[in-house]
Order: C-alpha cells, then sequence, then structure tokens
C-alpha cells in the first residue's frame, strides 16, 4: 500500500532527524523541496528513499541525509552569498537557495547545468546563478563567498577555493585519496588561517579538472 503525499513527506523528515539533520531551518529548507523533482524516468520512484540516484552524464544525486547534513554543517544564514561546485540534478542548490542571499553554482557540464536551470525557473527560485565551468578554479570574479559547498571529492581542498572564502567564511567539503575512503571536512577560515574539522566518512565522484564531454 502505498503511503499518501503528507505520510511520505513526514516519513522522509523523520528519517532526516533520526540521521542527525536536526537544524529547523535545513528541515524547512528540505521540506519546501521536492526531491522527486530533480529525478526523472525509473528512479523518480526512489525520490524519497534515502540513497543516491544516477542522473545524466554519469553522476548521481546525493542521498538526501547527507545533503542534509551537508548543509547543516555549512551554517548559512539568510545574508550569505554560498557558492556551490558541482550542480548536478539541482538539488543541493534549491535548498541552499531557500537558506541564503545568493547561490552561485557551477557544474563542468553544459546539459546538467541546462537542467538545472529550467527546474530553478519552474520552482521560481530567482537568487541561484547557475554556470558551466571548471569549479576546481571557483569563480574568482564573484568572490569572496561566505560559504562555500563542494560536491565531489579533492584529495585536499583546493587552494583557490580556499582563497574565494572570506574571512570567517565556511567551506565544506568531502576530501580523500581513493572512492573507498573519503571524510566529509569543514574548514573555517580564520585571519591566521584555516581550521580543519572531521565530520563524518562519506562516498563522492571525484573532482575533476576541466569541463565534461556530455552524454
Amino acid at each position: 500500500m502505498s503511503l499518501d503525499p503528507a505520510e511520505t513527506k513526514m516519513q522522509f523528515l523523520f528519517h532526516l532527524r533520526s540521521r542527525g539533520v536536526t537544524d529547523a531551518r535545513v528541515l524547512t529548507a528540505m521540506e519546501r523541496t521536492d526531491r522527486a523533482g530533480f529525478v526523472t524516468g525509473l528512479f523518480a520512484a526512489k525520490a524519497y528513499d534515502d540513497m543516491p540516484l544516477p542522473i545524466s552524464c554519469g553522476q548521481t544525486i546525493s542521498q538526501p541525509s547527507v545533503v542534509g547534513l551537508m548543509t547543516q554543517a555549512l551554517e548559512v544564514s539568510d545574508r550569505d552569498k554560498v557558492l556551490e561546485v558541482g550542480t548536478g540534478s539541482g538539488y543541493q542548490a534549491a535548498i541552499l537557495s531557500r537558506l541564503a542571499r545568493r547561490v552561485y553554482t557551477v557544474d563542468r557540464y553544459k546539459r546538467l547545468v541546462g537542467e538545472a536551470r529550467a527546474r530553478f525557473e519552474a520552482l521560481d527560485l530567482t537568487n541561484i546563478t547557475a554556470l558551466t565551468g571548471d569549479g576546481c578554479f571557483g569563480l574568482p570574479e564573484q568572490a569572496p563567498f561566505d560559504r562555500i559547498l563542494v560536491t565531489a571529492a579533492a584529495e585536499d581542498p583546493p587552494g583557490p577555493l580556499l582563497a574565494q572564502l572570506r574571512i570567517g567564511g565556511i567551506m565544506v567539503l568531502p576530501v580523500g585519496q581513493s572512492d573507498a575512503v573519503q571524510s566529509l571536512i569543514r574548514v573555517r577560515k580564520g585571519e591566521d588561517g584555516y581550521d580543519y574539522e572531521e565530520l563524518r566518512p562519506v562516498r563522492f565522484v571525484p573532482l575533476v579538472e576541466g569541463l565534461g564531454q556530455d552524454g
């Protein structure tokens, strides 16, 4: 027997809380951002399952609990300008847009950026700018950023992204040398350097330099 939409949403939020997503603003933003709108085809039926799902260009949409935990770790305020590296389906950027003043999101796949823009427009999310580019180098013309979120794993936090974080800013990203051993890291930028905090083990696609071939 299938659950009605309200029951499905309630179970979705309960599961997020049970996995450690407890920030009320983050939960509200996720409640208002229907994941089903970011998953297509055969996988639409699994939109409320806490699992990563395939999207175009051989990429994935992250599992909701990880999205929630990363968003929570970012500590976004409604005054913040946020950079997201790795637009993917646009799901994470849509959630951020409900928390931040402005969101810039960049992806190496033009097709993903185009699909995400269409979703943002349909949802009337006007404070997101989605761009095709090499996210390893950030968006220097828009820097500095109050918050930076990276949704692909690097061996180390990329220098250009650290440089584009304002003093007092926070960056959250997965770091690891293989897809089997990665840690979610929170970096706080201070006057005298960077403070690194390891949050939890994760698995993400690798952060790759250059533009992707749309497939």
